[in-house]
């Protein structure tokens, strides 16, 4: 059976808005902003290793084209496991995909992500995506959320999860540094707590 994987960049404010500064987003431009140093190889060594235990990706339509659009043309041995990999795409109005290797999830997102559930064995993961990680979690289909936190705090912007309708009870798997100014945090979902 699938394993639901959120993994996020965020500040230490939980913001995902505009990471990369393209939306206009007033605090946007924060992940090249606060990604000095040793950063930015650990956190590409933290990434990659993901990628390469993940046996899919899940995405919303936005990401698809984000993450297409940067990873389509690229080589080397990432880009290459991430291109590789299947990818679902959960969109009502997507016909075709940007990223290759994906797959349209036109339905009900939570009968879609059950039935990948069913049908993937091992991590299927989520970058980005925040919509489509609010459907997850108000529909308890998420197993394990993963972070990597940036140290800022924003003070306004998109959160991770903004407006959830319940709580959710985490258990933390992992906490370590990456580099020198950033951290890793893993958790997983406790069902029925």
């Amino acid at each position: 059976m699938g394993k639901i994987v959120i993994s996020q960049n965020v500040s230490l404010d939980s913001v995902v808005e505009d990471p990369t500064g393209e939306e206009g987003f007033t605090h946007g431009g924060w992940f090249d902003q606060f990604m000095v140093g040793a950063d930015r190889e650990a956190w590409a060594a933290v990434e990659f290793a993901e990628a390469m235990k993940a046996e899919a990706l899940l995405l919303g339509r936005r990401s698809d084209e984000y993450f297409g659009q940067r990873w389509n043309g690229a080589t080397g041995e990432w880009p290459d496991r991430l291109n590789g990999l299947p990818k679902y795409v959960v969109s009502s109005t997507l016909v075709d995909p940007v990223w290759v290797n994906s797959t349209i999830l036109a339905g009900d997102v939570v009968d879609e992500v059950t039935r990948l559930r069913q049908e993937v064995d091992g991590d299927i993961v989520v970058y980005a995506s925040r919509r489509l990680v609010h459907a997850l979690m108000e529909n308890n289909l998420v197993d394990e959320v993963r972070q990597v936190v940036f140290p800022v705090v924003l003070g306004s912007g998109e959160r991770l999860f903004d407006e959830l309708s319940d709580m959710t009870v985490l258990r933390l798997v992992t906490a370590e540094r990456i580099g020198d100014n950033l951290g890793y945090l893993a958790y997983e979902v406790v069902r029925g707590g």
